[in-house]
């Protein structure tokens, strides 16, 4: 059966990796259509993601179908098409007995801390399979995405009368601003990049927004914005320690930031930025179960459209090759996907 493996940082190679045995009890057996490539793997192609051991097969962006069911399961039925929920809780520690599996003490992450859907076959719990009768492959791939977003959202919880910021117009930030708009927030939006602030203008009409130049004027332009007050809740998207670090300043008094991107190095700020406006700090892992359907009931109702997200494409056999071009600056790509199996 084919596989890409990452080996060491920088370097797919593609295998050919033992078939996945008949599914147990609560497992099924999964084909791998769609993969998307996010911010994750990039991180462990260029080495720096904390939890990543090579040789790994990444891959937990997935639309998948349905081979097989394994005894005790209900939820799934062979044939039908799937998100995959990759954050393989136990379900015994604290943090689950709280209901809070994606930060379990002994969380696997599928694709990550073990093998992933970068395979034409594999098993996983079934319980961590979203089914939908009417979204493709590749809308499916994209759930686990805007679920990060769904859940960097509701930990941050702006309210109507809240001005909200995201930092980062990467696939997550943009996840994260999916959500804050629906609570009624008013909405700005941060980055470096001038094509990315045009995205988010064009296809969610958002008029505020900021250039980060790292010159100082973007605190003057959020102070604009917000009549002097900044935001009630900030978001970094970024996975940038500069970024994270300056995000307090945009944080107005009794505010809340927000991390959800993830950086390997330590991040700074003198304390008073913090305890002077009696600020949130907040951390957004992962997802929970229950944002799985609820955003495949908004793509089905049309409430969110994944349709301007997916700007490039790329065969299975095309990855090892373009890889490196797909995570340059200039490659202009928000979301690529990776078409594994017909």
């Amino acid at each position: 059966m084919k596989a890409l493996q990452l080996v060491e940082p920088r370097s797919f190679v593609a295998c050919d990796v033992t078939e996945p045995s008949s599914p147990g009890q609560g497992e099924a057996l999964i084909r791998t259509s769609r993969m998307g490539i996010c911010g994750t793997d990039v991180s462990c192609y260029l080495g720096k993601f904390p939890f990543f051991d090579y040789p790994r097969i990444p891959g937990h962006e997935l639309g998948v179908e349905v081979l097989e069911v394994g005894e005790g399961v209900s939820n799934v039925s062979p044939g039908d098409r799937c998100s995959v929920e990759p954050y393989l809780n136990c379900g015994t520690c604290r943090a689950c007995s709280k209901g809070q599996g994606n930060c379990c003490e002994k969380l696997k992450v599928f694709g990550v801390m073990m093998d992933g859907g970068l395979c034409e076959r594999s098993l996983i719990r079934a319980d961590k399979l979203h089914p939908s009768r009417d979204l493709s492959y590749e809308q499916l791939a994209l759930v686990e995405t805007l679920a990060i977003g769904c859940h960097a959202s509701d930990r941050g919880n702006p309210g109507q009368e809240d001005h909200a910021l995201v930092i980062g117009a990467g696939p997550i930030g943009l996840s994260t601003l999916e959500f804050n708009r629906l609570t009624g927030a008013t909405l700005t939006v941060m980055d470096m990049s001038v094509e990315r602030l045009e995205f988010c203008r064009q296809t969610y009409g958002i008029e505020n927004l900021v250039q980060f130049k790292g010159d100082g004027s973007e605190l003057e332009k959020c102070r604009e914005i917000t009549g002097g007050n900044l935001f009630d809740v900030v978001t970094d998207a970024t996975g940038s320690p500069r970024s994270m670090s300056g995000a307090l300043d945009y944080v107005g008094h009794t505010g809340s930031l927000v991390y959800v991107g993830i950086t390997t190095e330590e991040l700074s700020f003198v304390h008073p930025a913090l305890h002077r406006k009696e600020m949130n700090l907040l951390a957004s892992r992962n997802a929970l179960p229950k944002d799985f359907p609820r955003i495949i009931s908004l793509i089905e109702n049309g409430t969110i459209d994944t349709a301007p997200w997916i700007t490039h494409r790329l065969g299975f056999d095309q990855v090892a090759k373009q890889f490196d071009t797909l995570i340059k600056p200039d490659s202009g790509v928000l979301k690529a996907i990776i078409e594994v199996t017909d």
